[in-house]
């Protein structure tokens, strides 16, 4: 759910995080996503992460939505399960690029092009962090973002904290129903990784987080 410390919220050299609340949060965010790759239908993983999420937010003091907030918040916010947006993906090398990806606070932040995910016609870059220990990253932006979802994107994978859906068939779940608002999205105060152009989607991604719900009452968390 979120990145690592200079990439997302739980960056730990910010005054207002506290390493303790934090390695709870990500130890939390890790459980939760091994119970998701475990269970044997996907939709009732999905709901128990769109549930622990939920609860994190609103009640965790490692959360991003402001203290003052947390009463009165009303998500996250998601679109329905789509079993069409949950995709296996083949990875294939790539020839590598390091690279700095802009943040929301406008410090670069130095990841490493590897390789692409292929999977119904859809290629995403994959990239890796430069940092102690790495980690795989995959955020994207689509036709919803600004408007119905957040408009630096959102983040489908990020292995550094344990948001992992794992592999299938020797390909790599990639499910669009787990995609997640970044930190930044909450709160401006945290730094976040934005999508880059090469996983600027022309299509619209009706799955995952959203900033508000829709008019039906079945696409909320």
């Amino acid at each position: 759910m979120r990145a690592t410390d200079c990439i997302d919220a739980d960056d730990a050299s910010l005054p207002f995080v506290d390493e303790l609340d934090l390695l709870d949060w990500r130890r939390r965010v890790s459980e939760l996503y091994a119970d998701v790759r475990a269970a044997s239908d996907p939709v009732a993983g999905w709901r128990r992460w769109c549930e622990t999420r939920r609860q994190l937010l609103r009640e965790h003091p490692q959360s991003p939505v402001p203290t003052d907030a947390r009463n009165t918040f009303g998500g996250p916010f998601v679109y329905d399960y789509d079993p069409g947006w949950r995709l296996l993906a083949e990875v294939k090398r790539t020839d590598e690029q390091p690279l700095e990806l802009p943040s929301s606070v406008g410090k670069a932040m130095a990841f490493r092009r590897f390789a692409q995910a292929h999977a119904d016609g859809l290629v995403l870059d994959m990239y890796w962090l430069e940092n102690y220990g790495g980690g795989l990253f995959v955020p994207f932006a689509d036709a919803t973002s600004g408007a119905e979802t957040y408009g630096a994107g959102r983040y489908v994978l990020d292995t550094v904290k344990g948001s992992d859906l794992g592999a299938e068939d020797d390909r790599l779940v990639l499910d669009f129903n787990f995609a997640y608002q970044p930190s930044c999205a909450y709160d401006s105060r945290w730094a976040c990784p934005l999508a880059p152009p090469a996983n600027r989607l022309d299509l619209r991604v009706e799955a995952g987080e959203r900033l508000v719900p829709a008019s039906s009452s079945g696409d909320r968390t």
